[in-house]
């Protein structure tokens, strides 16, 4: 399997490329060069694995068998897993009013990302004692990947990692899951800025690409390829679950409704359902909308601010996995996709051309939710089932609420992806009249030490990032020089 980036300015990769790499050079993201097609057979097979087994199945085709050996790609995935709290990984709630909610929160840092991470950083760890090679992953978070980032490297002695926090905008769990791992392959800073700002550093460090190559950097956000890749199977996962029945043809479809941020669940869906996985998307954002306001009109622009919202995770103004869904809703149109995203990046705004806007129009359905509407979910969703919700799952389960109280409860079936634990979101649960419920692991970190380098307004940021980065990879030549001594 080979990948191109989205911007077609790039040499092609394959998926160790792929992986090791955050931007491609030319600016553009990674994207498979062609998608397996999935026939009605093999849907049917795959109907009946764990959600474990989909990860191998989907990772089988889009690694290939000459990088990692089936055997070993198995034993990595159950490594990945053997932390997670449900033995079934993730977990299918059915609860009143035909509401099913798909648990991606069973992992160490209790979020989905812990899903694509843990089995990005085994194959990571698998290529890199292979290479007898060394890593420094860069991270900017909007709360939980970076925490789920840390947590998959945390004392690989392969693999240092940055990460970029906007202090004081994450939630304060969120932040003391970061700043409370005190491993010396750790780094975290505290950025006074939004989550967009934090970003601008690490795009500037990756546009240098002899300094990436000479430093062996990578990313490890939702523009890596290998977490688009595992979180496929969430979309797998949900349709074989809630189908009534796949003895029907053709095969009857089931809505996902994915609560989005940065848009990597998205894009993973979108690619599924080109694979062939009849499924309805609708994403759900806050009032972060700008990508309910391109699937709705086109309008890919900013808005001034980002306005900070109880779904904090899902604060974000420029969600770049759209990237990949343009490219893949114009027919794999690099020279399309490249002059648009060039536009967007001068302008900080686009109007989609009306083709491309039709065919994301098909492909998706999308819903603001408000701040009230969100806690008022919360509320309702823990009075009919006594069921807590985080506030970001709480978007998509506002747009099942909305369907079944006008009445447009379809025959079809409709699954909404639940990225968190409301564990993690304790203030919102309280702005939503309830009682959080926090497991002691987390009560726990608020005693623990922490360690957080500032990050200040006026300090120029990409400097700090690259003395970091310099100065780590000058501790590895140190190390390597006395172990082969």
């Amino acid at each position: 399997m080979w990948y191109t980036s989205t911007r077609g300015m790039a040499p092609r990769v394959n998926f160790e490329g792929a992986l090791f790499s955050g931007y491609a050079p030319d600016g553009g993201l990674y994207v498979p060069e062609e998608l397996p097609q999935l026939d009605r057979e093999t849907l049917c097979r795959w109907s009946t694995l764990s959600y474990r087994g989909l990860v191998k199945e989907l990772c089988a085709l889009f690694i290939g068998l000459e990088l990692i050996p089936r055997q070993d790609l198995n034993d990595l995935i159950d490594q990945a897993f053997s932390r997670f709290r449900h033995r079934d990984v993730v977990h299918l709630r059915r609860l009143k009013n035909e509401l099913n909610v798909l648990e991606l929160w069973h992992g160490v840092t209790y979020a989905f990302k812990d899903l694509s991470l843990s089995c990005t950083a085994q194959f990571l760890q698998y290529f890199l004692q292979k290479r007898k090679k060394h890593v420094t992953i860069v991270v900017g978070t909007s709360g939980d990947t970076g925490s789920a980032a840390i947590e998959s490297v945390q004392g690989l002695k392969n693999i240092d990692i940055i990460v970029l926090l906007p202090k004081g905008r994450c939630t304060k769990i969120q932040e003391l899951q970061m700043t409370t791992v005190l491993k010396e392959n750790v780094h975290v800073f505290g950025v006074e800025g939004n989550s967009d700002e934090l970003d601008e550093p690490i795009k500037a460090v990756f546009a240098d690409v002899a300094f990436v190559q000479r430093h062996n950097l990578m990313s490890l956000n939702s523009i890596n390829w290998s977490r688009v890749l595992v979180q496929m199977a969430h979309h797998f996962f949900a349709y074989f679950q809630c189908v009534p029945s796949l003895n029907i043809h053709p095969l009857p479809p089931v809505e996902v409704v994915v609560p989005t941020g940065a848009g990597g669940n998205l894009a993973a869906g979108c690619i599924a359902q080109k694979m062939g996985l009849p499924i309805c998307l609708v994403t759900a954002v806050n009032r972060n909308d700008i990508i309910h306001r391109t699937v709705q009109k086109g309008d890919f622009s900013l808005r001034e601010v980002v306005k900070p919202t109880l779904a904090s995770a899902m604060d974000i103004q420029v969600p770049y996995n759209m990237e990949r869904i343009f490219w893949l809703l114009s027919g794999s149109d690099s020279q399309a996709t490249r002059a648009l995203m060039e536009q967007f990046e001068r302008s900080q705004s686009l109007h989609l051309p009306k083709e491309l806007h039709s065919k994301l129009s098909e492909a998706v359905t999308s819903e603001s939710v408000s701040d009230e509407a969100i806690t008022q979910t919360m509320g309702r969703c823990w009075e009919e089932n006594q069921y807590l919700l985080c506030p970001h799952s709480a978007t998509a389960v506002n747009y099942h609420y909305q369907q079944t109280d006008s009445g447009q409860s379809s025959s079809i079936s409709r699954c909404c992806l639940a990225p968190a634990s409301a564990a993690k979101f304790p203030e919102a649960v309280q702005a939503a009249g309830l009682a959080p419920q926090t497991p002691a692991e987390i009560l726990g970190l608020e005693h623990k030490e922490t360690r957080c380098i500032p990050m200040r307004r006026g300090d120029d940021w990409t400097q700090m990032l690259r003395d970091t980065i310099e100065g780590l990879s000058q501790r590895w030549e140190g190390c390597a020089v006395n172990t082969s001594e």
